[in-house]
């Protein structure tokens, strides 16, 4: 993302965890560190995408360590693809090595905002998060887990209208009973081509502030 960009290496169940850090401007103390997953690896998914890549320099410029990683068998990552399952597991390792303690926010871009979700219903009841920002939620292929009612007032749902990939009545779908509202872009595609600036003032906007005032 930036000359100061730092590249990692984890250890997950299927061995080597690529990932990538940005630290917000010198002389500010971070927030927390926030963890932002990819779309789809079989449809050229990366830690590089541009969604992800908007995720993590809205983070970073409000003031939190942004870190992207690549699921198993992207880039230097090992293992093979397993439809979400060792996936949600090599973020829940990340997350472990890589921010023990302190606030913790949580991140991801369709394929990756499904993975995300079920790493988020997994930690609350551990080790509640700061912010969750779930952008193109693949619902419409994947069973997207249900969200811990008190972690609504933290989290955005972000869809385009016009998403050809994910319609947005699959979102609503699974956004409907849980009565967690949802952020439409008008007009807005799975990709959020040209819209990609609305999709950071939005993301900035939400991490504004803390429920309560402040970050645990």
């Amino acid at each position: 993302m930036n000359a100061q960009t730092e590249r990692l290496q984890f250890t997950g169940a299927a061995g080597v965890i690529e990932a990538l850090r940005d630290e917000p401007l010198p002389g500010v103390t971070p927030i927390g560190t926030a963890v932002i997953a990819h779309p789809h690896p079989l449809y050229g998914g990366t830690m590089d995408n541009k969604v992800v890549q908007t995720l993590a320099r809205a983070f970073v410029q409000a003031g939190w360590t942004a870190l992207r990683f690549n699921f198993r068998g992207v880039g230097a990552s090992q293992g093979v693809h397993d439809d979400g399952r060792g996936e949600a597991q090599d973020m829940q390792a990340l997350i472990a090595q890589a921010v023990p303690q302190g606030p913790l926010a949580l991140a991801g871009f369709s394929f990756g905002a499904f993975v995300t979700a079920q790493v988020a219903a997994t930690l609350w009841p551990v080790r509640p998060f700061e912010r969750l920002v779930l952008v193109g939620t693949a619902a419409a292929r994947f069973n997207v887990a249900t969200l811990p009612p008190e972690s609504h007032e933290r989290t955005l749902v972000v869809h385009g209208e016009a998403d050809d990939t994910v319609p947005l009545a699959a979102v609503m779908d699974w956004a409907r009973p849980q009565t967690l509202p949802v952020t439409v872009i008008p007009g807005g595609g799975h990709f959020f081509h040209g819209q990609l600036p609305l999709l950071k003032s939005l993301v900035l906007r939400h991490l504004s502030g803390f429920p309560g005032g402040s970050p645990r």
